[in-house]
Order: structure tokens, then C-alpha cells, then sequence
């Protein structure tokens, strides 16, 4: 009976193959991940369907392809499209991950509603809840037609079975972790059945032209459960973040084959479900204070959307020799190369300053764009002056000091507009760039302290 089985031992975060275990994994450095399991010696090779041989591709030629923009089907959902580049392309694998109770399921099931919706067979495969449970959190979100169907199973074969059978055009598979493979001994969840299921569904996205969404729980470092190669096998990788607590969730795609990775979708979760943020500025500057040291606008972009952000800074005398800096949702090493900047090159003394750096409502930004908010906002703080609320700025710090132009100054000038601010501070280098804008006063600066100064003024 053992003859045609060995034992091999996998790491949980990475996937790493070994014959023995291990106390540190040497494909990611993880400790303690490694668990043995039982596999087959005879490998079952995933292309051995049990189907009678189909006839050879042929190569074509790269010039004799044609295609049409209405390959995409749309979701309906703005933001969702937007982060997919356009829509759901036929034949794809797009994985969904997130923490527990962040939306993915409510975000999935909204999916399939709207394309039931517009005529599209939708086949939804749950192997965490019955369809009870299903038809409940179905009731909170709206009406659905008779195009959605439901199925609650986690044998693969089945599935596949039933996929043949009723020819779906979009499935969804929630989740991942819950399928197993009957060649495979190990149990569900483990890296070999994770790693078999996502094979099996990638040759049944291709093979069939079916669009398959794949939920895929999260570790506590944020990444998605199993083995590393599911990221690779999928098209598109989707990341929901956010607090649980807090009403507002992001669509990140970190991997997308068919369209940009820069682009972010932005929701809030109500009673109803997920609910497009149309202007994610105005959401996110709800709750400025005025009137207030130690804090300003900025502008940073997220793919070809600028998102106004508000920093908030404050410094104050250190009761210990040691300073202690603090930056939440921005790199901390930048923060502290600015606030280096400002002591050498603007003769600001913050060596002996606790200092204090929070991208208001929670959002994580890291591009350069928002270091002249950053210094702008912990001189407010340490000289106590207040920034007029009407003032927004963006561009980037080199160690000179110098401000340096960054990328779509014009989609910035453009939002800060539309929000009502009357003056912008930004890099002199994007003047020509720009040109006049009617209806918006543009500061242009080439060194920090020319900025400073001008804050210094108002």
C-alpha cells in the first residue's frame, strides 16, 4: 500500500518542496512552516483529463490575431472594471484575497447579480456556505433572476462535471482552500491540494473560454494562504484592504495581465453591500479640521486617479534622549529623510523633536509626490502655523533640498479644482507643462525653504 506513496514536506507561506523537514524555509526564510504530507509517487499529470486526445495546436501567426474591445464583459461596477482594466476578459483567472469579513464574498455575489442582470450564466460555488446562508446575504443585496445558479460543493470532479454540463460563462469559486482533489491524499487547504485546484480550474478557464474568480483566504503578513506559484497561475491578483472597523474598503490589483496594476477601487460598506465611492477625495477629506497646525493637503495618484489626502504632523519637545518618530501610512524612512532635509538645508532643529506622521482615514501612500506635504505639514507643527484650508500641494524632495516635478501635475492641478481649493504649491520644473489654469492660483517652487516661506506668509 506505501509503495506507491512518499512522505514530503511543504512550507505553508511558499510552497518550498522538501524531502525532510526544516527549521527555516530557504525559499522565503520562514520559520516553523514546513508540514509533512503524503503524496502519490505516480504524479497524475494534470493534463490527463480522461478525455480521448484532441488534435495538436498548430502555431499561428502573431499578425493574423484579431481583436475586439467587446471581448471584456463588463461587472457594472465602475470600480471593479476599473481595476480589472476595462472588464472581465473571457477565459481568465482573476484570485480575490483579503481578510476575513472584508467583502469578498459580498463584492463577488454583487458581481454575479449584475451580470444575471444583463443576461450572463453565472454558476457560484461555495464551500464555506450552505445556500441558506447563501440566499440570506443574497436578500441584503437586492433581487436576483433566474441566471444564477448555486452550488454548494468542494469536490473538484464534481465541479467540473457540473461546469460541462451547464456551460456557465462566469463561475466563482469561494474559496480556494475548501476544494479538493480525489488524486491528492492530502487534506483541503494543504499546498498540494491549493496548488492541484487552481491547476485543474486554469485548464477549465482555458480550455472551456470560462471567466473563474477564485476567493483566497489571507495570512497574518496580508498575503494570500498556499503555495507562492498560485499567484503565478492565476491572469489577475486582487488584494481588498482596509479596516474592518472603518466604512471604506480598497481594490488593489498587485498582478494583472490584461490591464494596468495602478489602478485602486474604492468602497464603503453598507447594510446594502459594497457601494461605489465615485470621488474618493471628497471621501476621504470628510472630517478635516480647520484652523489647525500640522496639517495639509497633498495629491498623490493611483494609477490615473489623483486622491487628495490629507497629512497630519506633530512635533513636539522629546522628554527622553532618544526622539521617537512615528509615520502611519507612509514609509517611515522617508519621513525621517525629510525631516532630515529640514534640519540641514531649511536650519529647522528637530533632533531633539518627537515627531509624528498620519495620512488621515487610514489610506497608505508612498509616492514621492507627497513629500513637500509631509515637510509642510511637520513645519506647521513645529512652528505652530496654521496652513489656510484652500491650500493643496504636491512634488517631490531630493536631498538638496530642491523640489522636483513628478508625473500628471495637470490631472492634479485638475482635482484640486474641482474640490474647490484656490491655490496649489508645486514643483516650478511643471510650469511649462501646465501652461495658465483659469480659476485655481498655482505657487510654483523650486526649493523647499521657497515653499516654507510662502506658508509662513498666509
Amino acid at each position: 500500500m506505501l509503495k506507491n506513496k512518499k512522505i514530503v514536506y511543504f512550507c505553508q507561506e511558499c510552497g518550498y518542496e522538501s524531502a525532510k523537514w526544516m527549521g527555516q524555509c530557504p525559499g522565503c526564510r520562514a520559520w516553523n512552516t514546513f508540514v509533512e504530507e503524503t503524496v502519490s509517487a505516480k504524479k497524475t499529470t494534470s493534463s490527463n483529463t480522461g478525455k480521448a486526445p484532441e488534435k495538436r495546436q498548430e502555431p499561428v501567426i502573431l499578425k493574423e490575431i484579431s481583436l475586439s474591445e467587446e471581448e471584456r464583459q463588463t461587472t457594472k461596477i465602475g470600480e471593479l472594471d476599473r481595476v480589472l482594466g476595462g472588464g472581465i476578459v473571457p477565459g481568465s483567472l482573476v484570485l480575490v484575497g483579503g481578510d476575513p469579513g472584508i467583502g469578498k464574498s459580498t463584492l463577488l455575489l454583487q458581481v454575479c447579480r449584475n451580470l444575471a442582470e444583463l443576461g450572463v450564466s453565472v454558476l457560484y460555488i461555495s464551500g464555506e456556505e450552505s445556500l441558506r446562508q447563501i440566499k440570506l446575504r443574497a436578500n441584503r443585496i437586492g433581487t436576483f433572476n433566474e441566471k444564477l445558479m448555486l452550488l454548494c460543493e468542494t469536490n473538484l470532479e464534481a465541479i467540473r462535471e457540473v461546469i460541462e454540463r451547464k456551460k456557465p460563462e462566469i463561475v466563482v469559486i469561494d474559496s480556494i482552500q475548501t476544494m479538493f482533489h480525489e488524486d491528492i491524499s492530502s487534506a483541503p487547504g494543504s499546498v498540494s491540494q491549493v496548488r492541484e485546484s487552481t491547476n485543474v480550474l486554469m485548464q477549465i478557464a482555458k480550455g472551456m473560454g470560462i471567466s473563474i474568480f477564485i476567493v483566497g483566504h489571507v495570512t497574518k503578513e496580508g498575503n494570500v494562504a498556499g503555495p507562492r506559484v498560485l499567484e503565478h497561475m492565476v491572469d489577475t491578483v486582487l488584494y481588498f484592504e482596509g479596516d474592518r472597523h472603518a466604512a471604506y474598503r480598497i481594490l488593489r490589483a498587485v498582478k494583472n495581465r490584461f490591464g494596468s496594476t495602478n489602478e485602486i477601487g474604492v468602497f464603503e460598506m453598507r447594510s446594502t453591500g459594497l457601494e461605489e465611492v465615485k470621488n474618493a477625495s471628497e471621501f476621504m477629506l470628510n472630517g478635516k479640521p480647520s484652523d489647525t497646525s500640522g496639517s495639509i493637503v497633498a495629491c498623490s495618484m493611483e494609477g490615473t486617479r489623483p486622491i487628495l489626502v490629507e497629512i497630519q504632523a506633530l512635533v513636539c519637545q522629546s522628554n527622553f534622549g532618544i526622539p521617537r518618530r512615528t509615520a502611519v501610512g507612509t514609509d517611515f524612512n522617508r519621513v525621517n529623510l525629510l525631516m532630515a532635509v529640514l534640519e540641514k538645508k531649511v536650519g529647522i532643529h528637530l533632533a531633539s523633536c518627537d515627531a509624528y506622521v498620519n495620512i488621515a482615514g487610514g489610506m497608505k501612500m508612498t509616492e514621492p509626490a507627497i513629500d513637500l506635504g509631509i515637510s509642510l505639514a511637520v513645519v506647521s507643527s513645529c512652528k505652530d502655523i496654521v496652513i489656510p484650508d484652500s491650500v493643496m500641494a504636491f512634488g517631490e524632495i531630493g536631498l538638496s533640498g530642491e523640489v522636483r516635478a513628478v508625473s500628471m501635475a495637470g490631472q492634479r492641478v485638475a482635482e484640486a479644482r474641482k474640490l474647490g481649493f484656490q491655490t496649489v504649491i508645486l514643483p516650478e520644473v511643471c510650469r511649462a507643462s501646465l501652461g495658465k489654469v483659469q480659476g485655481i492660483d498655482l505657487v510654483y517652487v523650486n526649493w523647499i525653504q521657497d515653499a516654507i516661506s510662502y506658508i509662513m506668509k498666509q
